[in-house]
């Protein structure tokens, strides 16, 4: 017995780690997208190495399970994936590089340069789940962040740690007013999401939207419509874990992801693939979920700490305010900005729709006499309006209605107010005069 417990006291010390465990699965089945994989002891969320021929190997995730039967959604192409084929779990994965290296960079879905500029040598590298932030904790919305649109500062003011929605259809400005922010804006550092655009657009805004001097302190995250969609929602996860890093480090962050709408697309593969029943016009309830924990993750942080001031934009098919994505973000984001094709086709730019967009922090972040002058603005603005017809057609007769003739008198002045060139900056204090200026009577004679 003496013996047997000597013995035994030599091993003392030596545990078992599953850190050097390796059980491999294999993939059994491929339908689509999903692959469906046996042998695994592993969660929901975890990363996984497929071996597709002896010299391709493919990170998958695990997105769900039925039983012994684990299934994977592949990050990248499989082709020539064959049945058998071996999957192994990944040590530590999701980690995402971070840094102030990232200023200037062009990443992919996974954190990977892709701008030909050489290696990140990222200082750290964090987790792709941000910390949660107790709602109680946060910093309260109280200061402006200039974006450097007259329009915005003025009428739609922007308060730093709001998140707003940018909604517009295709070919109405949308990138070209990003763009225009990410350069005036003075925000210390921009984080810009370019998710399931076309690969032509990406190179075009880096370029010419966002240009050298914007991508000095800025970050970009990349992944075409051509990515997987599991691609696609690791790059809005990157893009908002990159912001929370720098709003960490006391920084303010301006945060421009385009499109959430393509966001909830990639959910709603993954989703249907995996079995999942659709609901709302095709969207199964886990897309409604997704977007409110990634957009939740915006916002001011604790206080003396950084913000991020996000906009993310949403897609409307046809125009159509209606639709379920545009209208889950409109209950919760911090207001919205809705661009008008009609505005777009009379060549008014930016075609920012004053009467259809709000910010809904606004009255918290400026002055009264601010406040009170913007309302005034949309009042005579939206009086124009509520004629238009009447008044395009010789209708109106001049008299009949003071408030109208008021509108009809300042409309060139309003017109010339709400547009901007996209080589023009106007900072908060220049906007608030233009706004003043426009208000003040018209020279009689």
């Amino acid at each position: 017995m003496a013996l047997l417990a000597e013995r035994l006291s030599r091993f003392q010390g030596i545990r078992y780690s599953p850190a050097y465990a390796r059980i491999e699965g294999r993939i059994t089945r491929m339908i689509g997208l999903t692959l469906e994989a046996v042998g695994l002891q592993v969660a929901v969320g975890e990363c996984c190495i497929i071996e597709v021929t002896r010299t391709l190997q493919v990170e998958a995730e695990v997105v769900g399970f039925s039983g012994d039967r684990i299934f994977l959604m592949p990050l990248d192409n499989i082709e020539g994936l064959q049945p058998g084929s071996r999957v192994i779990p990944m040590q530590g994965a999701g980690a995402v590089p971070v840094g102030p290296q990232l200023l200037g960079r062009v990443l992919n879905g996974v954190g990977k340069p892709i701008d030909g500029a050489g290696p990140l040598n990222a200082e750290q590298k964090v987790s792709l789940a941000g910390k949660v932030i107790n709602p109680l904790s946060r910093d309260p919305i109280r200061t402006t962040l200039d974006v450097g649109i007259r329009a915005i500062n003025s009428l739609l003011t922007v308060g730093k740690g709001q998140r707003l929605g940018l909604f517009a259809g295709s070919g109405v400005g949308k990138s070209v007013l990003l763009g225009m922010m990410t350069r005036f804006t003075e925000a210390e550092i921009v984080v810009v999401g370019l998710i399931g655009e076309r690969g032509r657009e990406v190179k075009e805004f880096i370029e010419e939207s966002l240009g050298p001097e914007g991508l000095k302190r800025a970050v970009v995250v990349a992944s075409p419509a051509d990515d997987s969609p599991l691609m696609r929602l690791r790059a809005s996860q990157l893009t908002t874990r990159i912001a929370e890093y720098f709003r960490d480090q006391g920084r303010s962050v301006l945060l421009l992801m385009d499109s959430l709408t393509r966001y909830a697309q990639a959910q709603r593969e993954i989703a249907l693939a995996v079995g999942e029943p659709p609901a709302t016009k095709g969207y199964p309830p886990s897309v409604f979920a997704k977007l409110p924990k990634l957009v939740e993750r915006a916002g001011n942080g604790e206080p003396g700490g950084g913000s991020i001031t996000a906009f993310y934009t949403v897609l409307t098919e046809g125009d159509d305010q209606q639709d379920p994505v545009a209208d889950s973000a409109r209950a919760i984001l911090d207001g919205h900005f809705v661009l008008s094709r009609r505005l777009a086709e009379q060549g008014h730019y930016p075609a920012i729709d004053i009467e259809a967009s709000i910010s809904r922090v606004m009255p918290a972040v400026v002055d009264a006499d601010h406040l009170a002058k913007a309302l005034e603005f949309k009042k005579i603005f939206s009086k124009y309006q509520q004629n238009a017809d009447l008044i395009a057609v010789g209708a109106y007769a001049m008299g009949s209605d003071p408030e109208t003739d008021l509108a009809i008198e300042r409309m060139p002045v309003f017109r010339a107010f709400l547009q901007q060139k996209i080589t023009e900056a106007h900072d908060m204090r220049t906007s608030v005069q233009h706004l003043m200026m426009s208000m003040e009577p018209m020279p009689q004679g």
